[in-house]
């Protein structure tokens, strides 16, 4: 698959080394790479329309790997996620 010029395969890219979790930082939610951009900021970017290559416009900072690395987080944090029925 070839999403922003990179090719991607269908598994789950290692984002470990491109998202960070600091109690003190942005509420202890995920960001990229220490920085205060959190990837919700780029999953909403992305669920509103602007492309990879827009984003990295306004955040110079972020990288095409940056972003992949945010939709394999959300992945994967959605394959761990469980619905528990309470009676």
């Amino acid at each position: 698959m070839l999403i922003d010029g990179i090719l991607v395969s269908l598994g789950i890219m290692d984002y470990k080394d491109n998202i960070t979790i600091e109690a003190g930082k942005r509420n202890g939610k995920p960001c990229i790479r220490g920085m205060r951009i959190t990837v919700y900021d780029v999953l909403g970017y992305l669920a509103s329309g602007m492309s990879g290559e827009e984003i990295i416009s306004d955040f110079p900072e972020l990288t095409k790997e940056d972003i992949l690395a945010c939709l394999s987080y959300a992945a994967d944090v959605e394959k761990h996620t469980r619905l528990l029925k309470i009676a």
